[in-house]
């Protein structure tokens, strides 16, 4: 893989941060991103800035691997989000080596949204990292061009926005948005594949994110495109979540076919890239 491809946290949930690194490291990944907050109080994640035990042990297999940990999630933009509480997350974030935090949208009033964004990120950057807001559409924010609008209110230059491959599908999104946007804004994407029909309920939408996303090249999204309308040197994490993979074969069988996937997806894109608008 020319350029780096880092696996995200979601597509092995259940797989301890340490396992994870020497996993992904054996399937051929640059890098691992890491949840450490989750998206309910019931939902899987690894709380590193409360565990520092095992904090010391994820950075000790980055330095045993090579590997490293260019994001930490997951951070819910809610209307009573109190910013500071989030300080130890951001920090263990800091240690780990990270230079993104995956946010969420969930506040429809877009200003004070904007200013929630702005805060955390300010916050942030103290220590080294920048905020990149994700989209989804069933979400506050569903697509690439409502999520633009809040960064841009937020009048802070170093905020980016987090294209994933199957919401911006599934989102409906014409290409000349994504091409359109400036490339200092798309620190890295997520990239996963997925069936070309679908339903566009919400527990639909979430069941094919969440548990039955497909390798790159499985489905029938058109990731080469996508990949070619991103900067050339646009980092990948790839998010596969499938439950029933996971279930028959466990996370390294998984990740190492993941790792395939990818490689044979990434050795169709012409090594001179197109040009961008």
């Amino acid at each position: 893989m020319s350029r780096r491809v880092s696996v995200a946290h979601l597509t092995a949930l259940e797989t301890a941060p340490p396992d994870l690194i020497h996993m992904a490291a054996d399937a051929g990944f640059n890098g691992v991103g890491l949840r450490l907050i989750g998206i309910s109080a019931e939902a899987i994640a690894w709380p590193l800035m409360q565990d520092k035990a095992m904090l010391r042990e994820t950075i000790r297999a980055c330095r045993t691997t090579g590997l490293t940990v260019p994001d930490v999630e997951f951070i819910r933009l809610t209307p009573d989000l109190n910013v500071g509480t989030l300080e130890p997350f951001i920090d263990a974030g800091a240690e780990l080596g990270a230079k993104h935090i995956i946010v969420a949208p969930y506040d429809s009033n877009r200003d004070r949204l904007a200013e929630t964004l702005a805060a955390l990120n300010a916050l942030a950057q103290r220590y080294g990292l920048n905020c990149a807001l994700e989209f989804f559409p069933w979400a506050n924010i569903p697509n690439l061009a409502s999520a633009m609008d809040v960064i841009g209110r937020t009048q802070d230059p170093s905020i980016g926005v987090l294209v994933d491959s199957l919401h911006f599908d599934r989102s409906g999104a014409p290409w000349l948005e994504l091409e359109s946007v400036p490339v200092e804004r798309l620190p890295f994407c997520h990239l996963s594949d997925a069936e070309a029909c679908y339903s566009d309920d919400i527990d639909a939408l979430l069941f094919v994110a969440r548990e039955n996303r497909l390798p790159p090249g499985e489905g029938m999204l058109d990731l080469i495109r996508f990949l070619k309308t991103l900067p050339a040197d646009c980092p990948i994490a790839v998010e596969i979540p499938n439950a029933i993979q996971m279930q028959e074969h466990g996370a390294a069988v998984c990740l190492k076919h993941i790792g395939e996937a990818t490689h044979k997806l990434l050795a169709k894109i012409p090594n001179t890239p197109e040009k961008r608008p």
